[in-house]
């Protein structure tokens, strides 16, 4: 069985490149992506959908579940990197690259060794509560989560390698046992002649 691995919708601050606060919301263009992105989703038939319980992550999640028919579950170990005081900051004006630097940001943020470990966790947790269903299990979580899984985590053949940007709920298919073969990643097939597309952003993700 797989894990339907999926990037939240667009947020404005997505488009202004700006390290998201945890409360952001999708945007009316995110609202559409997720709506797209469940009608494919459905037609693979999961069993069950579980996100982080961050607003951007769980309406691409409450999404998926109106045409599915069912429930999400929260899982806290899914939320994006903590920036701490970094967050609502641009992106650009910081003088550094913040989704790369090892320390833990001020005002309480994570790690990368820390949010690393976070994300194993969660990947561990959901490999586990897959093995209990009988189909698909839809993750709805982050940009550098998606990433640190890519990097660490899974078995990403080299036709699949990522060679850019995670987009707006792309989606990323890959088994659910070890060692977690990719399948399908970061595709957005669903958008296609869509009026907008995925930002691609991973600031903030």
């Amino acid at each position: 069985m797989s894990l339907l691995l999926v990037r939240h919708g667009e947020t404005a601050l997505n488009v202004a490149r700006v390290l998201q606060p945890p409360d952001t919301p999708l945007s009316d263009t995110g609202l559409q992506q997720a709506a797209l992105l469940a009608r494919r989703i459905a037609a693979m038939r999961p069993a069950a959908i579980v996100s982080s319980p961050l607003p951007r992550a769980w309406q691409t999640a409450a999404a998926i579940a109106q045409v599915t028919g069912l429930a999400v579950q929260a899982l806290d170990t899914l939320q994006e990197r903590h920036f701490g005081s970094l967050r609502g900051q641009p992106y650009d004006q910081l003088g550094f690259d913040p989704l790369k630097m090892a320390e833990a940001p001020p005002g309480g943020g994570e790690s990368l060794a820390t949010f690393h470990a976070r994300a194993a966790e969660a990947l561990a947790t959901l490999a586990e509560q897959q093995r209990q269903l009988d189909g698909p299990l839809v993750v709805v979580t982050h940009g550098l989560v998606l990433r640190a899984w890519l990097d660490h985590q899974l078995q990403v053949p080299a036709a699949l390698a990522l060679a850019g940007p995670l987009g707006n709920t792309a989606l990323t298919v890959c088994a659910a046992v070890p060692p977690h073969t990719a399948e399908l990643v970061n595709c957005t097939a669903h958008l296609v002649g869509n009026s907008r597309h995925a930002s691609g952003s991973l600031v903030g993700g």
